[in-house]
């Protein structure tokens, strides 16, 4: 069994290397903070002192960490993946990140003669636990094979997109819908809380019905108890509507109810300093 070394044991990386340790996958991991991964390693997770070190002793090397700027120090570091990574390596790189640095990524490693992809998630805290993550993928199709049994474990989705940077634009399509599903969900608490409706029951009709959404399930039952822990965080989210807009500036196409999400989750973290709650934090604009 070929064994994974995974970078970031955040939220969405821990619930994804408890399902490869289910799976009897034997894991490498490396994360800044050490003591946040003792529960992994209490479970037979080892640990490694850098990426480097972990893409020496591991197979196959995930990474799944905060923001492009992590992803670039973590590949191209002196104590980063490519510092340790030979031919006989598979990188994925799980971040929601930019297309552009997936395709430096992928382009590097190909010159380097070792198969890379970007393959950033969808699903959140629950569908990391669950082992339910929607997986979208981009780059070396021959490592997309090889890696499909994996893919199996942690995920319920996972397609493949076309070449580098592939897998990061399919993100930013998804990141786009759910702009527009939390903004939705927001204002439909917002509405019916004035009008003086049952809240519980305004989200269970709605559920049944054609408006019925993923964030509507998952997230409005979270904001009536007043439950805002990150199953994603609020400034991770800011961080991918960014770029989405970034690329389709690129692209000369414009998003008008996407810019205007941007602007909403902008007011909540850069002006509330909430971007460590999570993206069910957006109602806290209207509500104390």
């Amino acid at each position: 069994m070929k064994t994974i070394g995974f970078i970031g044991t955040g939220v969405m990386g821990t619930g994804i290397i408890n399902n490869l340790l289910k799976a009897n996958y034997p894991i490498n991991i490396y994360t800044r903070t050490k003591s946040k991964a003792e529960p992994l390693l209490s479970k037979g997770a080892n640990w490694f002192d850098s990426p480097k070190s972990v893409t020496e002793s591991s197979d196959i090397i995930m990474s799944m960490v905060g923001f492009p700027k992590d992803v670039e120090d973590i590949y191209f570091s002196n104590s980063g993946i490519f510092a340790g990574a030979t031919s006989d390596k598979i990188l994925v790189d799980m971040t929601t990140s930019t297309p552009t640095l997936a395709k430096k990524i992928g382009e590097f490693a190909e010159k380097n003669n070792i198969k890379a992809i970007d393959a950033p998630v969808s699903g959140g805290d629950l569908g990391a636990k669950n082992g339910t993550l929607t997986i979208m993928v981009g780059g070396d199709e021959e490592a997309y094979g090889e890696l499909l049994p994996i893919f199996e474990v942690i995920g319920g989705t996972f397609n493949y997109f076309g070449s580098y940077g592939a897998g990061q634009n399919a993100k930013m399509a998804n990141q786009i819908m759910i702009a527009g599903t939390m903004t939705g969900m927001t204002e439909l608490l917002v509405y019916a809380k004035a009008a003086n409706l049952d809240l519980n029951k305004i989200v269970d009709t709605v559920k049944g019905g054609s408006a019925a959404n993923w964030s509507l399930s998952n997230y409005a039952p979270r904001v009536l108890k007043d439950d805002f822990t990150p199953g994603f965080f609020a400034k991770h989210f800011l961080k991918d509507l960014r770029i989405a807009l970034d690329e389709a500036a690129k692209m000369n196409i414009d998003l008008p109810a996407t810019k205007v999400a941007t602007q909403l989750y902008e007011t909540l973290v850069d002006e509330k300093n909430l971007g460590d709650d999570g993206t069910q934090a957006l109602i806290k604009l209207w509500w104390n």
